[in-house]
């Protein structure tokens, strides 16, 4: 008990001034009686509250949190601008946000340093689910990808109707900025030479910025040099570039999203219930009627189209 006493009255003296009762009390007493029984009342309950319940410190450490690795696709967006705060006021768990190229985000997950991923990634995705460190995977949203460049289209591949062919054109003519950083986005386009036939590395004129979405339109814009995007990012960052959308709606350019729980049972540390309530929320009907929306009034065009089905 006087343990106990002892620091509750270190945890008052923190936040304000400590009075003895030795001296201030007693001078209270005997002059005031009415102030100095006011006085020990909030006295009285300001003790309770602090050895009872803490100091704020404690209630917030107190709060559950879990550690998100995402590709930068959904913070260059503004995505998680809105999602984040919404999970956290609705869950009360806080969540760390880690935007990094989905390969990125997957080797965290490899080796335990998050609890749940939002990647867009699928065939690197599926080795990680086969390797057990990912776990009650979800579609969450899908959009698309696009090749974008500067309005006069030097390699002149507005009017081809393959993306093979827009490759190639643009492998013979142009510049080319790649992500180069393991990411989803990174990873389609070293497809998409591929499919055309065509060693990138091989590419004079093909650059590798090794940075996320947003810098690397960037850098694109000021090279006035072709690239692959998601659609998302590029309309969230349209008003401040000179690049065009020059090719679309090949069906190779679908761009999907997956949420997976980090296994437990491999990681330990992996907060599950922490990452479930995560996933269950993106998957649930309100976020993916949202989701729906995102992006409409501002762009007037959606910047993702949800998937997920109960």
């Amino acid at each position: 008990m006087q343990k106990k006493f002892t620091t509750c009255r270190v945890e008052l003296a923190a936040f304000g001034k400590w009075y003895s009762p030795n001296r201030n009390l007693r001078r209270l007493q005997h002059s005031n009686l009415p102030m100095f029984r006011k006085f020990l009342k909030y006295s009285l309950l300001l003790t309770f509250a602090f050895c009872n319940f803490g100091a704020p410190n404690a209630i917030s450490q107190s709060k559950p949190s879990l550690i998100l690795g995402t590709t930068t696709s959904t913070q260059d967006s503004g995505l998680l601008d809105v999602l984040v705060p919404r999970f956290e006021k609705e869950r009360w768990i806080t969540v760390k946000v880690i935007a990094v190229g989905s390969g990125a985000a997957l080797r965290m997950a490899e080796r335990g340093d998050v609890d749940v991923v939002l990647v867009h990634s699928p065939t690197s995705e599926q080795r990680n689910v086969e390797a057990g460190d990912l776990v009650d995977g979800r579609l969450v949203m899908h959009n698309d990808f696009l090749i974008v460049g500067p309005a006069n289209d030097p390699a002149g591949i507005q009017k081809l109707t393959s993306i093979t062919e827009a490759m190639r054109a643009i492998a013979a003519r142009s510049v080319f900025i790649s992500r180069g950083d393991d990411s989803g986005t990174h990873t389609q386009e070293l497809a998409l030479w591929a499919a055309a036939g065509i060693d990138s590395k091989s590419l004079a004129r093909r650059e590798e910025t090794g940075q996320g979405m947003g810098a690397t339109l960037n850098i694109a814009d000021q090279k006035r040099a072709y690239t692959l995007t998601d659609r998302g990012t590029y309309l969230a960052q349209r008003r401040n570039l000179g690049l065009a959308i020059l090719f679309q709606g090949d069906p190779s350019l679908r761009n999907v999203y997956h949420v997976y729980a980090v296994n437990p049972k491999k990681h330990p540390s992996a907060k599950a219930t922490e990452a479930r309530a995560f996933i269950d929320f993106l998957v649930s009907a309100p976020i993916q009627q949202w989701i729906a929306s995102f992006g409409r009034d501002k762009y007037g065009e959606s910047l993702f189209f949800p998937d997920a089905r109960d």
